[in-house]
């Protein structure tokens, strides 16, 4: 991924891949049709890790990591995560309101010299149905993904949303609003939605 391409865009599109032992994201830049463009980032979670750990590569060789996030305390459900660029250097922090995530799940994501954004499920019915879907046995085992859509704030105004596509696979579309935020943290915090929303 070139930084400068990344920090160019104002839409991206994250598609799941079904694995067995790991959650993988590709990021996509979009085609003018609206398609998926070239693969920007390739992101890789082992599931049933006791310290929630996810890293972003170049391509899916995995040879050549971007970019991290990882929590900063074991098995603690409103712990912050700390995102890191390629040479382990902080870049960023968010973490799970787990309150407010009782009825409709909320994250703050901070950007130093940007401060804090805020983003919240828009649909509260859809949160709602969601969480009902998750007592139904077996349901997380199903090929059908709800959907949903985040809306990250800066005080009244939306900076990004990520909204979760309708279907039997993971698809989502990120649009950035602020030509100030780091794409990177906005990659990394669409990712989280997908691999941290049910923790």
């Amino acid at each position: 991924m070139d930084a400068e391409r990344l920090q160019a865009q104002n839409r991206l599109l994250i598609r799941q891949r079904v694995r067995l032992m790991v959650n993988q994201y590709e990021v996509h830049a979009e085609t003018p049709d609206g398609g998926e463009g070239e693969l920007l980032a390739f992101a890789q979670q082992k599931r049933l890790a006791f310290k929630e750990q996810v890293t972003l590569y170049a391509d899916d060789s995995k040879t050549r990591p971007i970019l991290g996030f990882k929590a900063r305390k074991r098995i603690d459900l409103a712990s912050a995560y700390d995102i890191t660029d390629a040479n382990g250097q902080p870049i960023g922090v968010f973490r799970k309101d787990f309150k407010k995530s009782l009825i409709a799940s909320t994250w703050h994501l901070e950007q130093p010299g940007l401060g804090v954004t805020t983003g919240s499920e828009r649909n509260k019915f859809v949160a709602v149905l969601r969480r009902l879907w998750n007592f139904i046995p077996y349901a997380e085992n199903l090929p059908f993904a709800w959907p949903y859509h985040f809306d990250f704030h800066a005080g009244d105004q939306v900076v990004f949303s990520v909204e979760k596509k309708f279907g039997l696979r993971d698809r989502y579309v990120v649009d950035i609003k602020d030509p100030r935020l780091d794409r990177r943290l906005v990659v990394a915090q669409a990712v989280a939605l997908d691999a941290l929303q049910s923790r």
